[in-house]
């Protein structure tokens, strides 16, 4: 039974040991950023369009292509190509008017992304139609 006060003891002796008693500053809005005015002063990022939609479409050759379609602004910026699935993707872009054909080096790609058919041409390949 006499362990028990001076177990308490030790114990509250402990957990006041670990008090600092040396003043704490808090500063409301912390320390000054360096790189405050460079930030106020930077341009607006532009962000890379969205994909709006991806489809998967048969060629009349028989061979799948995967298209993802990119939008910006609500307008469309062109798409993704891949002949395979994980393959890397092939960017294509509008023309100068926004409109299609997407294109890229050998590719010409017409259609939008709520049609049911596009027409593809590709590197060493004929023109060919395709549907979702």
């Amino acid at each position: 039974m006499n362990r028990t006060p001076l177990a308490l003891t030790i114990l509250a002796a402990a957990a006041l040991a670990g008090c600092d008693s040396s003043g704490h500053t808090i500063v409301q809005n912390g320390p000054a950023d360096s790189m405050a005015n460079e930030l106020a002063n930077a341009p607006a990022v532009e962000l890379p369009p969205s994909i709006a939609a991806s489809k998967i479409y048969r060629c009349k050759d028989n061979s799948l292509v995967y298209i993802d379609w990119l939008e910006k602004n609500g307008q469309a910026a062109g798409a993704n190509f891949r002949s395979e699935k994980a393959g890397t993707p092939t960017q294509l872009l509008p023309g100068a008017d926004g409109q299609p054909p997407f294109v890229a080096e050998g590719y010409s790609l017409t259609g939008t992304a709520e049609a049911g058919s596009i027409t593809l041409t590709r590197p060493g390949k004929d023109s060919t139609s395709c549907k979702a």
